[in-house]
């Protein structure tokens, strides 16, 4: 009987969940090293988006009717490519492309593989970004630089894209925190970074302290971005805007 008990007993201390949470002062050493792998697939995507984004915005801008280079057959066909990028939620495209990134990295997991669908939906993202903020240029700029002589290439780059820099640039900061939070959902599929972190210690291992650590960082690094974002967005506008609303303010209202 005491036999019996004693096998029993065992059988429930080997049942039971152990404690296996970081201790606080490992946390550090777990939780920096996952936050520069973070910051790194991030940087690396927000390059690609830049690159491929801003010309594709450009281009789909021009395209539509009123461009520099009308073409509703081709617009049409880029918009609904980028539409369906910019529809899909970020974990379906993720698993929906996996043959093309398997393809394009040699693997499906890890930071190169996140990657890929990262910089995917980024793109879709910001051409929308680049476009919308386009239309926003006075048509008056592009008439004076056609009248001018200057062809359409450097019309775009001198005055529908100087002039609309500012919405760019905060574009580009809400685009950037969307990939911090796409970097969290990539640690699913074991890229790595803050996700990676949060969902195999405070998630699977139900590790409180691990899990508020991740989310902590997670916002204070989208609070450093929107600040940045909001100050370079301050530089990019032109001195004569800023101080337009103050002139304004100090006229005498007439009577």
């Amino acid at each position: 009987m005491s036999a019996a008990l004693s096998v029993l007993a065992t059988g429930i201390r080997t049942a039971l969940p152990t404690n296996n949470n970081v201790p606080i002062a490992e946390i550090p050493a777990l939780v920096f090293p996952a936050l520069i792998d973070t910051l790194i697939m991030v940087g690396i995507v927000m390059v690609i988006v830049v690159l491929v984004g801003v010309p594709l915005g450009a281009l789909v801008h021009n395209l539509a009717p009123g461009g520099l280079v009308e073409n509703p057959a081709l617009h049409q066909s880029i918009s609904w490519i980028v539409s369906i990028g910019r529809s899909l939620p970020f974990l379906i495209l993720m698993a929906a492309i996996v043959p093309f990134t398997r393809f394009i990295t040699g693997t499906n997991i890890g930071i190169a593989a996140a990657v890929v669908p990262m910089a995917i939906a980024g793109i879709a993202f910001f051409t929308r970004i680049v476009e919308n903020s386009l239309r926003g240029v006075p048509p008056t700029l592009v008439r004076v630089a056609r009248a001018s002589g200057a062809s359409p290439l450097q019309i775009v780059r001198t005055a529908q894209l100087s002039e609309a820099l500012p919405a760019i640039i905060g574009g580009l900061t809400i685009n950037t925190i969307a990939m911090i939070e796409y970097s969290a959902i990539a640690g699913t599929i074991g890229a790595g970074g803050i996700g990676y972190v949060a969902v195999t210690y405070g998630y699977q291992r139900f590790d409180n302290t691990v899990m508020l650590a991740t989310i902590i960082i997670l916002v204070a690094t989208v609070a450093t971005v929107q600040l940045l974002g909001d100050r370079l967005v301050r530089l990019a506008t032109p001195h004569a805007r800023e101080r337009q609303p103050r002139r304004a303010k100090s006229m005498p209202v007439p009577r």
